[in-house]
């Protein structure tokens, strides 16, 4: 079915089409049609952070920044849906046009810049989801393009204390390459300072709520190796619940020929693959084996999302692969998975999807 469709979002703006297919999921999850887009998911279970996940392959951040679809995006299988990233108040992001497809690559370049309609509004659309089923939610937080890096935890800690009560577990952004300034607090001494006031609200929040909430660290793939050691070594000192790795690139050097590359903003899609991977494999030998890694960035096939595995990860994510491959994308990389982990017991490895 998203082969049908797929022609006609491609004909037009990228922006557009990412409305236009969050609006057609939607139709189709009201309308009891959702089924038709995605196959049966294999069963396979898997328990990260103390999270119980029906399966390891997840949605990754930027899809629906506001929350409004969590129902219909749940539907197409996903073991978790990853929401957001949402800001303390509302904000237009950066100037239109600001994505843009790279059909040659499979890839996308966008500078959206966590446009989003603020906490408020994303709290009340995760309060009226169903959420059936036992898929996790993970809500994405930042903060907002005109608060100073000096000012930042504030902006962590107010989207944190309002999206706790929600959510499976929470990702702090600090490696968006759309907001000026944003990934300086990857920088050691930014990142020990944001990260110490966040556990310490994570503590409290622990306390008054009654259930601890898993926090996670997005980073970026454009760090340098001695940068990776530094990352690492704080992230462990300040015991983190878990790293994403990775948000998109700033690199141009896989589509150096494309006429689009040129403009600013971050790269995802295939091109991303083995940069992100390869920081992904650093962090999982410089990391306390208790911190979990999810993989994210360039996963086309389900032989991809094995790679991830490989490297380190317990969990995936997916978004660029669902432009180019549809739902079918999320079938696929479980049942890759699946068959990878059972492989050792029948003997053999599974055949490359």
């Amino acid at each position: 079915m998203y082969g049908l469709a797929r022609p006609f979002l491609f004909h037009v703006d990228a922006e557009r089409a990412h409305g236009l297919g969050l609006s057609m999921l939607e139709a189709a999850y009201r309308t009891g049609l959702s089924p038709l887009l995605t196959r049966g998911m294999p069963s396979f279970p898997v328990k990260v952070m103390n999270l119980s996940f029906p399966n390891p392959v997840g949605l990754a951040a930027g899809l629906d920044k506001n929350g409004a679809h969590i129902d219909a995006l749940f539907a197409l299988g996903f073991g978790f849906v990853e929401i957001g990233t949402v800001t303390p108040k509302p904000q237009p992001g950066n100037p239109k046009p600001r994505m843009f497809r790279l059909p040659e690559n499979r890839a996308v370049i966008n500078r959206l810049g966590f446009n989003n309609e603020g906490v408020d509004a994303l709290v009340r659309n995760v309060e009226k989801a169903r959420r059936r089923g036992d898929g996790k939610l993970g809500i994405n937080i930042g903060k907002n393009k005109d608060t100073p890096n000096e000012e930042a935890s504030v902006d962590y800690i107010r989207c944190l204390e309002k999206v706790y009560p929600l959510a499976d577990y929470v990702t702090i952004n600090i490696s968006s390459p759309n907001t000026a300034g944003l990934r300086e607090l990857q920088e050691e001494q930014q990142l020990r300072r944001l990260l110490g006031h966040l556990r310490e609200a994570q503590e409290r929040l622990w306390t008054r709520h009654g259930r601890r909430v898993p926090m996670l660290v997005k980073v970026a793939p454009d760090l340098a190796d001695e940068d990776i050691d530094v990352t690492a070594r704080v992230l462990g000192e300040m015991q983190v619940d878990g790293v994403i790795a990775t948000n998109t690139t700033v690199s141009r050097i896989a589509v150096h020929q494309h006429p689009l590359a040129k403009e600013a903003g971050g790269l995802s899609g295939e091109p991303l693959m083995a940069k992100s991977t390869a920081v992904l494999r650093m962090l999982r030998t410089r990391l306390p084996e208790q911190i979990p890694l999810i993989g994210v960035g360039g996963i086309l096939t389900g032989a991809d999302a094995v790679k991830k595995m490989a490297a380190g990860a317990s969990l995936v994510q997916c978004y660029t692969g669902l432009i180019y491959r549809g739902p079918g994308l999320i079938h696929e990389c479980v049942d890759a998975i699946r068959r990878r982990k059972e492989a050792p017991s029948r003997g053999h490895l599974p055949p490359s999807t």
